[in-house]
């Protein structure tokens, strides 16, 4: 079943990088009395990901915050590693929080899952953004196929 807006978000534990390495957080640490700004790609390093998606919640962090939201979280169904290699090749530093679901559980979790397996990526998280305030899904925007529009930092903005 799919997350949808009013629905609380389900229990978890993400991968980040940190300055000592790999670390958990849980969902409660990342979602618990704050406004996050979740947003999903299906890959690290991907075009549309790389060019637009990403850099476009870095541009517009300041923005976000100012809007309310503490936290700005990028989530992909890759590892650790890359998620923070991605995270310091595009210059997110703490404005983004790079979250990795190494296994795609909290992705399949959300009901969130994308088949690429034709592609030769195996199953990631569809692209997608949800406003999550204090453990609650607010909003829920989910691309459609092959699309790049209601997940971009700029519509998000529009939604606060």
């Amino acid at each position: 079943m799919t997350i949808q807006a009013g629905d609380r978000m389900p229990a978890g534990t993400f991968k980040v990088m940190g300055e000592d390495g790999p670390y958990d957080l849980t969902t409660a640490q990342l979602f618990d009395g704050k406004r996050v700004a979740l947003f999903s790609v299906p890959g690290a390093f991907t075009p549309t990901c790389s060019a637009k998606h990403l850099p476009g919640y870095i541009d517009h962090a300041a923005e976000l915050r100012a809007k309310g939201i503490d936290t700005i979280a990028c989530l992909a169904v890759n590892d650790v590693f890359v998620m923070g290699a991605w995270g310091k090749s595009a210059g997110a530093g703490s404005d983004v929080l790079m979250l990795a679901d190494g296994s795609g559980d909290y992705t399949r979790a959300l009901g969130l899952e994308l088949n690429l397996m034709g592609a030769g990526l195996g199953m990631r998280g569809q692209r997608f953004a949800m406003l999550v305030d204090n453990g609650v899904a607010k909003k829920v925007l989910v691309e459609a196929p092959k699309e790049f529009k209601v997940s971009s930092a700029e519509y998000l903005l529009g939604q606060l």
